[in-house]
């Protein structure tokens, strides 16, 4: 069932065959559900308002790429999450830095050894169980807009998210640990 609140499949039909008044209609009708997207996704309301325009202006000049048109909202909620993560992103790179204790050059390689298994570990996972751990666990998202934004219920939202978890922690228990004494080229040489 589709969701009221959104322009009807009709209307985006017309719109993506190019009719102007329709086009106009469908980001005006979106526009209150782009808004509540990027408000519950960015980190600042300015981030949010300009990841909604940002989302509009897309609708706008590539709704004839939309391949179902049914599949609106999910298109738009996909924009809207790059469009935030960009704009996060771009914050991080530019945010100063904080003044934090100097690691040694052993600490920070070994912090990097950690961070690259635990991404090989994630990188491993199959896609459903990948998909569902990022957006909640990296990205932070409830796990109510997690279960919505897969068209999944709660329940197996939680389901593949446990199993997930589960899944790099045994990997991540599977990785040797580095033996005290060893050089960072003997650690690197044992690895498969």
């Amino acid at each position: 069932m589709a969701d009221p609140s959104w322009p009807g499949e009709q209307l985006v039909v017309a719109a993506q065959r190019g009719d102007a008044e329709a086009i106009s209609a469908l980001v005006s009708g979106s526009h209150p559900n782009v808004r509540r997207f990027a408000r519950s996704l960015c980190a600042t309301p300015e981030d949010a308002e300009d990841a909604a325009q940002e989302a509009l202006i897309i609708l706008y000049r590539k709704i004839g790429m939309l391949r179902a048109s049914g599949a609106l909202a999910s298109w738009m909620f996909r924009i809207v999450r790059n469009e935030c993560l960009r704009r996060a992103r771009t914050l991080r790179t530019h945010a100063p830095l904080p003044d934090a204790a100097v690691h040694s050059a052993e600490e920070v390689v070994l912090q990097r050894i950690e961070a690259s298994e635990v991404a090989e570990a994630i990188a491993a996972l199959p896609a459903e169980q990948r998909g569902v751990l990022i957006m909640r666990d990296i990205q932070g998202y409830s796990g109510r807009m997690v279960a919505e934004a897969l068209g999944l219920s709660t329940a197996a939202m939680k389901s593949r998210l446990h199993r997930a978890r589960t899944a790099v922690q045994q990997a991540l228990r599977a990785t040797p640990e580095p033996e005290s004494g060893d050089s960072h080229e003997d650690v690197q040489s044992r690895r498969p």
